[in-house]
């Protein structure tokens, strides 16, 4: 039976097409032709948005479109769902998502679809006016997580749900709750040691005023003294408490037998602070803890600001894990189906995968007969039928008929958990790049402590003291704190430019590994092409389309969608209705559209009774030629157009593999899918065929990428899909494109928020510069420390000299890091944030 689509949801791209002069009274928008209502004093573009508006009037929350229009927010139809959540009262999610608060109350973290600005803030925030019992609600915009804080005696969990979906607001559970509170703790140490170095900086700098005043205009003892051993005092804190991140990673380098830049660092720093406490134990020369303290403080700052961008990419993948179904459908010993969190079924329960729902675990079906789609577990393209008694794995897309199957494993025990196994063993086996500025620190700590070696031996004759000042002076110049600072802010500045492009990156050394060209291994279903079923070419005459749109628009059919999607703009210029809609399970579908009798379906259902058409022989080869599949469309017995749908590849593929090879990369192959079929993709998109490999299953995959990373290659997977998870885990760079599931998210090291390879592109030319900056950083810096530790040697710089120079070499490179051009960015939908595998999230001001 056609199944009817939810005329609740408003997914923006299935929105009718708008006309010019009546516009939405909640959204803004355009209304369609069709959904004008005579003499109506609001009108709506879609039932979502009717929902929201009345909810939002009839609370008395209009403010809401003031503060929206003075934000000047962008607006998408609201995104209403209309499920029930019932599986927020089940025992195992109360367990798994809530906590309990003072005063018999509960709190829960929810992230929050279509969340976009202080409007939506505010109007999340007003949850008490609008459900009784609720508490409180907190919302973090730029997470788009929301804290409600609610009294189970007065208001149950669904309700609360129920009421944000009703907004426009659909609520999923936050996943690794434990995870974010950990990453919050140290957040927000690392904050507090921030905070600490920077009022350590702020009032040793203000007693070094003091004291290069009183150099000049005089100054009474006991005060210089006191402001000595203040500064001693401040110091000292400085480097122990902030500053011990630089000891401690130097210590670790040295256990570890690793060099890296934190050693330099901490010599220098160290030398400094006890040479700065014996002067003022002794009485002469200088202190050094104005320049260390700011040094630790800028220091903190670059590592701080890397860690927050590289956070915020982090935290955007994890947030899309939360976006991904929690729920089953799980059918009751009395026959009623009941939505349960995934995490309650067990081994022998009965679930229900209805169109468009992803399998929850391994098993059999025992009830219905539809076509799924495996790729992301397979990387097969093409739709698979699936009836009685066959199995059905989790992750295994539903996209015609209701199943019912029998779980027969769940969790770790299911095929995608042990995909994910050798996740974790890809992950685990990868071998541990060594960052250029790591690579440097061994032997600068070497060369600088020969040196200060020698200029201490050759000032000794003159004394003791002088020889350690010009030694200390040595060290202090030649830390290479500037390079410390301005690297890690070169990755920031480089991963929040990527991030406003959509390609969300979680490390800084991903852009070092990217910077020099390799190995890009391809996957096909997902990636060279869109990974759905979609219309690549028409036969006949075109007027039939609005025809074809209009009896598929109720059918769940994968090839109906398909066809929904091409021809709905000409649908919504020129509405038709269809009746008498029928399924017929030899492969089609029929209607009567303006007293016409329509059939559309497979050649072979079709032309049994409509007869062939003369252009069919050449259709029939062009699908041969690119493994297409065709469809038919009749009208009054007389078959008038036909349709070739398949896995289309991507419009920008070609282009992205060609520019990538002149950068030096070599691009190849590896799919899960037919051979045939990977080496035609390949061929279109300028891949030499013999360089694809089709066919490979996941222990395939991670074999061959292992192989490459062995034999010494730089090796980047590109994948979507729970096949590719593994190799991704394993490859020297892993990344997730667009639409990718919720596995291929987790092992990848990158995720491209926006389809297509071309972001592939911007992301090998951000890390290329990202490093040529961090080399001209290198280089003044390393041009710098030579010039002041031979004038330190030959004993002229004086350490109030040197103290001044060091952190005037690191406003230098910072000035230089901040002024570094930023590349030309592409327009970029700010509101667009797809959710894994579930087409857009519409945001809404």
């Amino acid at each position: 039976m056609p199944a009817t689509l939810d005329p609740t949801r408003a997914d923006p791209a299935s929105c009718p097409a708008p006309t010019a002069d009546t516009v939405c009274a909640h959204c803004g928008l355009p209304v369609p032709r069709g959904l004008i209502e005579p003499g109506a004093d609001q009108q709506f573009c879609c039932n979502g948005c009717r929902t929201v508006h009345r909810l939002i009037r009839d609370n008395g929350l209009a403010s809401f479109y003031n503060l929206r229009d003075h934000a000047a927010a962008s607006v998408k139809p609201a995104q209403v769902t209309g499920r029930r959540y019932d599986e927020f009262a089940d025992p195992k999610f109360v367990d798994l998502y809530c906590r309990d608060a003072p005063n018999g109350l509960k709190t829960v973290d929810f992230v929050l679809e279509g969340v976009h600005c202080a409007a939506c803030l505010w109007l999340i925030e007003r949850l008490p006016r609008i459900a009784a019992g609720v508490i409180e609600a907190r919302l973090a915009l730029g997470a788009s997580t929301a804290r409600i804080t609610w009294d189970p005696a007065a208001v149950t969990l669904p309700q609360i749900a129920r009421t944000l979906d009703s907004l426009g607001y659909p609520p999923h559970p936050l996943r690794d709750r434990a995870g974010q509170d950990v990453r919050t703790r140290e957040d927000r140490r690392y904050m507090i040691l921030t905070a600490i170095a920077g009022a350590c900086a702020g009032n040793a700098m203000l007693l070094a005023f003091a004291l290069y005043a009183g150099m000049f205009g005089g100054i009474e003892e006991e005060f210089r003294q006191l402001f000595r051993w203040v500064s001693v005092f401040i110091g000292v804190v400085s480097l122990a408490v902030p500053g011990r991140v630089f000891f401690r990673g130097a210590w670790a380098a040295i256990r570890a037998r690793t060099p890296n830049l934190d050693l330099p660092i901490a010599l220098a720093l160290g030398a400094g602070g006890v040479a700065g406490v014996v002067n003022v134990a002794v009485g002469r020369g200088e202190i050094y803890f104005d320049s260390l303290t700011v040094l630790v403080f800028l220091l903190l700052i670059g590592r701080w600001v890397q860690h927050r961008q590289q956070r915020r990419a982090a935290d955007a993948v994890e947030l899309l894990f939360s976006l991904t179904p929690s729920c089953a459908r799980r059918v009751e010993p009395d026959g009623q189906v009941r939505e349960t969190p995934i995490e309650a079924i067990e081994e022998g329960d009965v679930v229900e995968v209805r169109p468009g729902d992803a399998a929850p675990a391994d098993g059999r079906v025992v009830e219905g007969a539809s076509c799924v789609r495996q790729s992301l577990l397979t990387g097969e393209s093409r739709p698979v039928e699936v009836g009685p008694g066959e199995p059905l794995f989790a992750g295994t897309i539903n996209l015609q008929s209701v199943l019912r199957v029998r779980v027969s494993r769940t969790g770790r025990d299911t095929r995608v958990g042990r995909l994910m196994q050798l996740v974790e063993q890809g992950a685990r086996d990868k071998a541990p790049i060594v960052r250029l500025t790591d690579r440097i620190g061994g032997w600068f700590v070497m060369t600088v402590i020969a040196f200060a070696t020698v200029t201490f031996a050759a000032w000794a004759t003159r004394g003791v003291g002088l020889a350690v000042d010009h030694a200390v002076a040595l060290l202090i110049v030649a830390c290479p704190c500037a390079l410390g600072m301005t690297t890690p802010l070169a990755m920031a500045i480089a991963i929040g430019r990527a991030a406003r492009r959509d390609i969300l990156i979680k490390g800084g050394d991903v852009l070092e590994r990217l910077a020099r060209p390799g190995v890009i291994v391809l996957d096909k279903t997902g990636t060279i092409t869109a990974g759905r079923t979609r219309l690549v070419h028409w036969f006949g005459d075109a007027s039939l389309q609005t025809t074809v749109a209009a009896v598929e628009r109720g059918c769940s059919h994968h090839i109906a969608r398909a066809c929904v999607e091409a021809f709905e703009d000409a649908w919504n210029h020129d509405p038709v209705e269809a009746d008498a809609v029928a399924a017929h399970p030899e492969g089609g579908v029929s209607a009567t559209v303006g007293g016409r009798r329509i059939k559309i379906g497979s050649p072979r259902w079709v032309e049994a009774s409509e007869g062939a058409a003369p252009w069919l022989d050449d259709a029939r080869k062009v699908c041969d030629d690119e493994s297409l599949t065709l469809v038919l469309v009749a009208v009054d017995g007389a078959v008038q157009a036909g349709m070739a749908f398949g896995d289309a590849i991507r419009d920008d593929a070609a282009d992205a593999v060609a520019r990538l090879r002149r950068d030096g990369w070599e691009v190849t192959v590896l799919s899960g899918d037919d051979p045939a079929l990977t080496a035609a993709a390949a061929a279109r998109v300028g891949i030499d065929p013999a360089q694809s490999r089709g066919a490979q299953t996941p222990e395939d995959k991670l074999g061959r990428i292992n192989a490459m990373t062995r034999d010494g290659g730089h090796v980047v997977m590109v994948g979507d899909g729970v096949n590719d998870a593994a190799a991704l885990a394993a490859a020297s760079v892993g990344i997730a494109v667009h639409g990718g599931a919720e596995a291929s998210l987790a092992a990848a090291d990158v995720y491209l928020d926006q389809p297509g390879l071309m972001p592939i592109v911007d992301l090998v030319e951000t890390a290329r510069r990202a490093m040529r900056l961090i080399r001209r950083n290198l280089a003044v810096s390393l041009a710098y420390n030579a010039l002041a530790v031979g004038l330190a040697a030959a004993g002229l710089i004086t350490p109030l000299a040197a103290a001044i120079l060091m952190p005037l070499s690191s406003f230098t490179l910072l000035a230089m890091t901040l002024g570094a051009p930023s590349p030309e960015t592409r327009h970029v939908d700010p509101l667009h944030r797809p959710a894994p595998g579930r087409g857009a999230r519409g945001h809404r001001g």
